[in-house]
């Protein structure tokens, strides 16, 4: 199957905590980073999804949000912000149109593609050799499996 959705980093499952209709799954990314996917607890079982399994993640680009720095305080707990997923990166181009840029990011052990507005873009500096951290809502997250 071939898809439109650019980010798609491989990974292998560390932790599967279910509620009663969603499940947060961890992921270690081939690169190393740790994600965090939220999905339904159907879906857990249909994909078969427990600890060592290998999946893939996929994030639409128009999900990755982008800052200049870690969005933190002391430490992942302390957290000023509701968004799991923190990729730090590199900047490696920027293509701005009239209303939307795309950026692309070198992150361990791949490339992040955002999509973002032009006023952002600009509003952030964003140009290659920047860092940014590219940041995913744990419900962005779609997980799929060979």
């Amino acid at each position: 199957m071939t898809l439109s959705i650019r980010n798609q980093f491989p990974g292998t499952v560390t932790t599967v905590t279910a509620g009663e209709a969603m499940a947060t799954v961890r992921i270690r990314l081939d690169g190393g980073q740790d994600l965090t996917a939220a999905i339904t607890v159907e879906s857990v079982t249909e994909l078969g999804l427990a600890q060592g399994s290998s999946v893939r993640a996929l994030v639409k680009s128009t999900e990755v949000s982008l800052a200049t720095a870690p969005v933190q305080n002391v430490s992942i707990r302390n957290q000023n912000v509701s968004i799991r997923n923190q990729l730090p990166g590199t900047v490696t181009a920027v293509a701005t149109g009239a209303a939307m840029a795309t950026v692309k990011i070198a992150v361990e052990g791949g490339v992040l593609t955002s999509a973002i507005t032009a006023d952002a873009a600009t509003d952030l500096a964003l140009v290659a050799g920047a860092p940014v951290v590219a940041l995913i809502k744990s419900t962005e997250v779609s997980l799929a499996t060979a």
